[in-house]
């Protein structure tokens, strides 16, 4: 199934989601009909990583309480957890300010990135605090 897009440009109501007609109609999808999806860990704040979401992928977060991304390389649904094992319990589900991206708070059980790692942020770090990036700065 694709994810489900607007005719009616990037802020219509996809025609066949479960997604309440009042959240659905406050959404600024992408093109492709999807939204960034930031897994946040609820407790610590930790940044897990990114998924898309279209309005039915956010209908199974919101509704089931286990997270739900659209893959958009398989072009399937697919739930956090269910082959790996490491869940994604939802804790709390809130769009930003421009409403166009979604923030899960989430109890992760696991690894979330798919190499197996805690977060998805934690192997290419480009810049440290007190660290010589080696890019000047924009103030020198």
């Amino acid at each position: 199934m694709a994810p489900m897009t607007s005719t009616t440009g990037t802020t219509g109501t996809p025609p066949s989601s479960g997604l309440a007609p009042e959240i659905a109609a406050r959404l600024k999808r992408s093109a492709d009909g999807l939204l960034p999806a930031i897994a946040q860990q609820y407790d610590t704040g930790e940044v897990l990583m990114l998924g898309w979401m279209d309005d039915e992928a956010l209908h199974r977060t919101l509704t089931t309480g286990r997270c739900t991304y659209w893959s958009r390389s398989r072009q399937e649904y697919w739930v956090k957890g269910d082959t790996s094992g490491h869940f994604q319990w939802v804790k709390s589900v809130a769009l930003d300010c421009d409403a166009d991206t979604v923030l899960v708070k989430v109890d992760q059980v696991g690894a979330a990135c798919h190499t197996g790692d805690r977060t998805c942020f934690d192997a290419d770090v480009l810049r440290r605090d007190g660290a010589d990036s080696g890019v000047p700065s924009s103030d020198q």
